[in-house]
């Protein structure tokens, strides 16, 4: 496409960092705010490509392209809604939707991470460098993280239900700008953190608000314990995370939703 531009591009979505356009014969376009680190683009483009020569259902990427000034990635389209919204409409679902996340993060970690993939526990020591928590405490996190284990697992890194599609060819996980290799419970602690802290977006229907508040401990036990069926590990294990995910978490600028 020469000198791409949006002035007939639809948009079909609108997230934190980036939007979603329509960019014709099947393909989307996912174009960044600009407020991710340098190279976030980049970055989602080569894990991408790796993950779906891996043989994992994720989006085909196309192409890094820049328009209007804003680095982006054209994706293949997959049509569908995202597990999240999917239960938005049908909260009877909640059980099994918390199930099919935990079944989907234990096929994630079944494969090795690509070449390429940084260190998952570097990625939060870098995490943890940025914080804006005391000095101390990011001391403690360092020296906590630095006792965990590494890993050779494919990670996601940020893997919840709205970075989850339902589609007519079953599940697709999209948004893998956080992947990374390391310890398939490291990968399970970040999502814990975030079923445990992270708010529903603004636009979530009243009622599933209330729902969170209400079924927000029972939601979360019920993840780690189909996980931790299908994956070796326990919750003692997994907690041992969360000391160095709290300092992390402190590095985040837009609010955590899920």
């Amino acid at each position: 496409m020469k000198d791409p531009t949006l002035a007939k591009a639809a948009q079909l979505g609108k997230g934190f960092c980036s939007d979603v356009y329509d960019w014709g014969e099947g393909r989307v376009l996912k174009l960044f705010h600009g407020l991710g680190p340098q190279g976030r683009a980049e970055r989602e483009f080569e894990a991408t490509k790796a993950i779906h020569g891996a043989g994992f259902p994720v989006p085909k990427a196309f192409e890094l392209v820049e328009v209007e000034g804003r680095r982006g990635i054209v994706f293949e389209r997959i049509d569908g809604v995202s597990l999240l919204g999917f239960t938005h409409k049908r909260p009877w679902t909640i059980p099994w939707a918390v199930r099919l996340l935990a079944e989907l993060h234990a096929k994630i970690h079944r494969h090795l991470a690509p070449t390429g993939l940084p260190s998952l526990r570097k990625r939060i020591a870098a995490r943890i460098d940025a914080s804006d928590a005391p000095e101390a405490a990011k001391q403690t996190a360092r020296e906590r993280l630095a006792a965990l284990p590494d890993g050779t697992a494919l990670c996601h890194g940020d893997f919840h239900p709205d970075n989850i599609l339902i589609t007519s060819r079953g599940p697709v996980v999209i948004d893998w700008s956080s992947a990374s290799c390391g310890d398939p419970l490291g990968d399970v602690a970040c999502t814990s953190h975030l079923m445990r802290n992270a708010s529903l977006p603004p636009w979530a229907p009243a009622y599933m608000h209330l729902l969170l508040r209400c079924l927000r401990s029972r939601m979360h036990s019920a993840y780690l314990k189909r996980y931790l069926r299908l994956r070796p590990g326990t919750r003692r294990q997994i907690e041992a995370w969360d000391a160095p995910l709290a300092v992390a978490a402190k590095s985040w600028r837009i609010p955590e939703t899920i």
